[in-house]
C-alpha cells in the first residue's frame, strides 16, 4: 500500500509517499481501507517530534479517519467486510490502509459521507471530554471559546450551543469570525496578534470581559495558550473552570494569584489519555455525539480537501493557523 511518510523529523514539506507493507488485521482488529482522513494540530507536531508520542521512524501522520472494513478479527464481533467505519489512533491515518483495535471504531451512519465522518471523532470528542467531563457544564452557562474558528474550536462552540451555553467565540479575523457566527456563537470577537505587553494584555482582558458579559465566563475553553490565556483567566467568573486544550501560541504562563482571587479551576483535557484510561467514558461521550450528529444539532464543517499527494499541505496549512473548520485529506 501507499502512505505518507515521516522518515526525518521536520516540517510538512519533509513527507513522502512510498510503498510500505499493508498492515494485517489482529484477533481484536479490524482492517480498514482509508478513504479520508482529517488533519489535527497533533499531526503539525507528530512530525517534528514536538508531541507527547513519539512513533518509530517511519510512519504516517493522520489521526482520526473515515473508510471501508476490508478485514475482520477473529475476535471481533458486530463488524462485517463492507461496513462504513470512523476511527482514532495516535498516528497512521495518512495510509491507504490501517489495522485498528475493533473498540476503536465506530460505524458510520449511511446518511453521512467520508470526508464528514473523518472530522468527528477527535474536534468533537475533545470538545464533549472538556465541557461536560472536566468543564461540568450547565444550561445557562457562559463558555468563552478561544481559537473558535479551528476544528476543535468550532466543535465547542456547536457542542456549548447545544448544551444550552451561551458562547462567545473569540478568532483573530473578521472571516473567521463570519464562520463561528454561522454556526451558532452568541458573540464573536476578533482579537489581535500577539505577542501583547502588559497594556495590551489588559485591554484584551476588558474586551473579553465586554464581551462575556455578566459576572465573567463561567467556562474557558482555551485552544490557543500562549499571551491569550492570562487575559483569558481575567475574564473569568468566580468558582469557573479553565480548560487547557492546545497551545499552538505556546505554553501559557498562568499567574496563580488570579487562579486563588477567581476561585477558579484549571483542567487539562487530553482526549487521548482519556479513551486509554476511561474507554467505557469514551464511547458513552460518542453515543451521545452520534445522538446529537443525528439531531443535526452538530455537523463537522469540512471548509477544504486535499488529493493525497498533497497531504502535507494541508497539515502546512493547519500548522500556520489557516484553516477555518476542518482541513480533511481524501484518499482513492
Amino acid at each position: 500500500m501507499k502512505a505518507l511518510l515521516s522518515i526525518d523529523p521536520g516540517g510538512p514539506e519533509t513527507l513522502v509517499i512510498q510503498e510500505v507493507p499493508s498492515p494485517v488485521a489482529g484477533p481484536d482488529d479490524l482492517l480498514v481501507r482509508i478513504k479520508a482522513c482529517a488533519i489535527n494540530f497533533p499531526d503539525v507536531l507528530i512530525i517534528e517530534d514536538k508531541y507527547q508520542y513519539k512513533p518509530p521512524r517511519p510512519f504516517s501522520p493522520g489521526c482520526e479517519f473515515a473508510g471501508i472494513v476490508e478485514a475482520v478479527g477473529a475476535n471481533v464481533q458486530g463488524w462485517r467486510v463492507g461496513d462504513r467505519v470512523i476511527g482514532s489512533a495516535v498516528n497512521g491515518g495518512l495510509a491507504e490502509q490501517i489495522a485498528i483495535p475493533a473498540h476503536a471504531a465506530f460505524h458510520l451512519p449511511n446518511a453521512r459521507g467520508f470526508e464528514e465522518g473523518a472530522a468527528l471523532i477527535t474536534t468533537y470528542g475533545t470538545a464533549i471530554h472538556g465541557l461536560v467531563d472536566r468543564g461540568h457544564i450547565k444550561r445557562g452557562d457562559r463558555l468563552l471559546v478561544l481559537g473558535a474558528a479551528g476544528g476543535v474550536g468550532m466543535a465547542a462552540v456547536e457542542l456549548g450551543k447545544a448544551l444550552g451555553a451561551h458562547v462567545i467565540g473569540a478568532v483573530s479575523t473578521a472571516e473567521k469570525a463570519a464562520a463561528v457566527r454561522a454556526v451558532g456563537a452568541d458573540e464573536v470577537l476578533v482579537y489581535p496578534r500577539a505577542p501583547f505587553d502588559r497594556d495590551q494584555s489588559r485591554a484584551l482582558a476588558d474586551a473579553f470581559k465586554s464581551a462575556i458579559g455578566g459576572d465573567g465566563a463561567n467556562i474557558v475553553y482555551d485552544v490557543i495558550g500562549g499571551d491569550y490565556s492570562e487575559p483569558a483567566l481575567r475574564a473569568i467568573a468566580w468558582e469557573g473552570r479553565y480548560l487547557v486544550v492546545g497551545f499552538p501560541a505556546g505554553i501559557a504562563k498562568l499567574p496563580l494569584n488570579l487562579i486563588l482571587l477567581k476561585s477558579c479551576d484549571v483542567c487539562g483535557v487530553f482526549l487521548g489519555a482519556f479513551v486509554t484510561r476511561e474507554p467505557a467514558a469514551h464511547r458513552r461521550n460518542m453515543a451521545e455525539l452520534f445522538s446529537l450528529w443525528e439531531a443535526d444539532k452538530i455537523k463537522p464543517l469540512v471548509t477544504a480537501t486535499y488529493p493525497f499527494a498533497r497531504g502535507g499541505e494541508a497539515i502546512a496549512a493547519l500548522g500556520a493557523r489557516q484553516a477555518i473548520g476542518k482541513l480533511v485529506v481524501t484518499i482513492d
